[in-house]
């Protein structure tokens, strides 16, 4: 098939590969180069960027057009982007709203990393680990007026390891959509397809993050402070200080009281029996009271400064005691 491509972050780059090998791509449209970095260093997409390594290393069988707008609905760009004799555009995490004048008449699929209509949204993966849910997948949907709100073509799915963070299921979600992309498309040009509406109903939304969400708060439960680290991680992080250090909380799993004592901790009825939530009832192990009487086992730390390590590295580097409190970098 002849196809246009928009998209612009890294979750569409193993879709648009599988579609460079398949099919003919009439030309990839992205965002502008941006200012990136401490130096604001002008840094292309990783789409722009993966295109360009590809043509570079001689990759690629067919010479690509990368079109960088900044609005792709401006008059002069929303034609020469009609005028391309393509079968399908496909949209995975462009970064710009497709105006209906610039979609007439164009079958286009949009690739979403979340089982709509649940998390609809710029940020599905993060909230589906934040709200604990236990599965997740990708959603092939067309483009409609409200965001997300599509024809449901096709979806993949994935359970969510209680120990996997965002970015590492963020990365299974982009493998995990170029076949699903394909299967469309392949419907498609057997008109097979059979599109099914949301249920309104079902809708949950998924805003996007910043730094102000970068906060952990060990009042409350074991499984939410679980989520909040695993959520947010790698951006925009859980970074906490603990004994005059600064670190982020890269992985954690909750434990039973029983397994404190079994890792040689302070039980709740020991030396720390009114330990407040957040402190380190096992430096060595990295096992932290939290609301409700739960624990929290930290597994993974990035100090700042330093590659991320295990606890174990880091406690012993610390010197960390029993009774450290950890506390949130940023105040909510």
């Amino acid at each position: 098939m002849k196809l246009l491509y928009f998209g612009s972050g890294a979750f569409g780059i193993p879709a648009l590969a599988q579609l460079v090998r398949d099919h003919q791509l009439l030309a990839v449209v992205t965002q502008p180069d941006r200012p990136a970095g401490r130096k604001r260093v002008l840094t292309p997409t990783p789409v722009a960027a993966w295109v360009a390594g590809q043509q570079a290393a001689g990759e690629l069988d067919q010479n690509i057009p990368v079109y960088k707008p900044e609005n792709v609905n401006e008059e002069d760009i929303l034609a020469r982007m009609r005028a391309f004799p393509a079968n399908a555009w496909v949209v995975v995490a462009f970064g710009q709203k497709l105006s209906e004048q610039l979609l007439a008449d164009k079958f286009a699929i949009n690739l979403h990393a979340s089982l709509l209509p649940r998390w609809r949204g710029a940020a599905p993966i993060n909230h589906a680990i934040l709200a604990g849910d236990r599965a997740t997948g990708n959603s092939v949907i067309t483009l409609a007026s409200r965001m997300d709100a599509g024809l449901i073509l096709g979806q993949s799915h994935r359970e969510i390891d209680p120990l996997i963070t965002a970015g590492e299921l963020h990365d299974q979600l982009a493998r995990d959509g170029a076949p699903i992309v394909q299967q469309v498309l392949a419907q498609h040009a057997a008109n097979q397809l059979k599109p099914i509406e949301q249920d309104e109903s079902l809708v949950t939304l998924a805003p996007k993050l910043s730094r102000a969400n970068a906060w952990i708060d060990f009042t409350q439960p074991a499984e939410q402070c679980r989520r909040q680290i695993h959520g947010l991680t790698p951006w925009p992080g859980v970074p906490v200080a603990i004994a005059g250090a600064q670190l982020k909380l890269i992985r954690a799993q909750v434990i039973e009281p029983n397994a404190e004592q079994e890792e040689g901790a302070e039980s709740s009825s020991g030396a720390l029996p009114d330990a407040a939530p957040g402190t380190l009832v096992n430096a060595q192990h990295g096992i932290v009271r939290c609301g409700e009487d739960t624990y929290l086992k930290i597994l993974e730390t990035h100090p700042a400064g330093k590659r991320t390590m295990p606890w174990a590295d880091f406690a012993r580097g610390q010197r960390l005691e029993n009774g450290c409190a950890i506390e949130s970098s940023l105040n909510r």
